[in-house]
């Protein structure tokens, strides 16, 4: 089944945690994966964080139900039920959500806090840390899409110091000077540059760097591989504004020359991760509790 948002997992928490018992996180956890039937897939899915999605939506319902006074945190790493949680389940609701725990004013004050409400057009199933990440992708990919849009705008010879730019920014051609001379110079059978795959330059890495309309077919990448060939290279990047062929995608897994295609959208993405094209407007640090400072005496 798909992964329950963190509203779905408090009534079930809850009853996990209904006989008493202080139950660790790692037990929790794995008892609530078995019991919403995720696969390994699933438990091990991560946010973009590094997080695992299952164990994120876990802890905020924990949070949720320990502002409502109905579990509580009794040493670090684990949690058992309040009194109030037990009378809560000799209730037997039928779902335990955010509208439910309203009814405990210590959640109401809480939730007053927060800044994620129905007025903000969020949705309610995501944890505050889920919104925070959908919203940074969402801005991420209308950034990648603009960024894509203006090189396909700019002169040809752009898109050249654009590549030279990126390889230098990701380590390779060693300094900006050399990749500079080296992109743009070959112009031997598909091969547009040369570029140092270390700052030595023990070996050489060949580019191609086109923009495109359509997709770039597979012929359009036997030559460049070709090409390599022809200089006894093994090593070669092919760089379109567009994208490729399933052809062309499959030809390079089956050749011995190592050839990355990268696309449109992949190039967009590189530049932004670094912050070729880009400017940094703001940051947010997201951090958690220290619990080793916390568990000293």
């Amino acid at each position: 089944m798909a992964i329950p948002d963190y509203q779905a997992i408090m009534l079930p928490l809850l009853k996990h945690l209904g006989d008493g018992q202080e139950r660790s996180n790692a037990d929790s956890l794995e008892a609530l994966a078995a019991q919403f039937g995720l696969t390994e897939e699933e438990r091990k899915e991560l946010l973009s964080s590094g997080q695992r999605t299952f164990a994120n939506r876990l802890a905020w319902a924990k949070t949720y139900l320990k502002q409502a006074g109905l579990i509580e945190a009794p040493r670090r790493g684990c949690h058992k039920i309040t009194e109030r949680g037990i009378k809560v389940l000799k209730q037997n609701p039928q779902t335990v959500n955010n509208d439910f725990l309203m009814q405990f004013s210590e959640f109401a004050a809480f939730m007053k806090r927060t800044t994620v409400t129905k007025e903000n057009d969020l949705d309610d199933d995501k944890t505050p840390q889920e919104h925070v990440e959908y919203g940074y992708q969402e801005i991420r990919r209308e950034l990648a899409d603009e960024v894509l849009k203006r090189i396909k705008e700019c002169h040809p010879n752009f898109f050249e110091r654009l590549v030279v730019d990126l390889v230098v920014a990701m380590g390779y051609g060693g300094s900006r000077r050399d990749a500079g001379k080296a992109i743009g110079t070959a112009g031997d059978g598909g091969i547009d540059g040369i570029i140092k795959e270390d700052k030595l330059g023990l070996e050489a890495i060949y580019i191609q760097a086109k923009r495109w309309d359509g997709n770039v077919s597979r012929p359009e990448v036997q030559k460049f591989a070709g090409a390599l060939a022809g200089q006894q290279a093994k090593k070669g990047i092919f760089i379109t504004t567009s994208g490729f062929t399933k052809e062309a995608e499959e030809y390079v897994q089956k050749i011995d020359s190592r050839i990355v295609l990268i696309n449109g959208t992949q190039l967009a993405e590189l530049m932004i991760d670094h912050d070729i094209g880009v400017t940094r407007v703001a940051s947010y640090d997201v951090k958690r509790i220290d619990s080793d400072y916390f568990g000293t005496d």
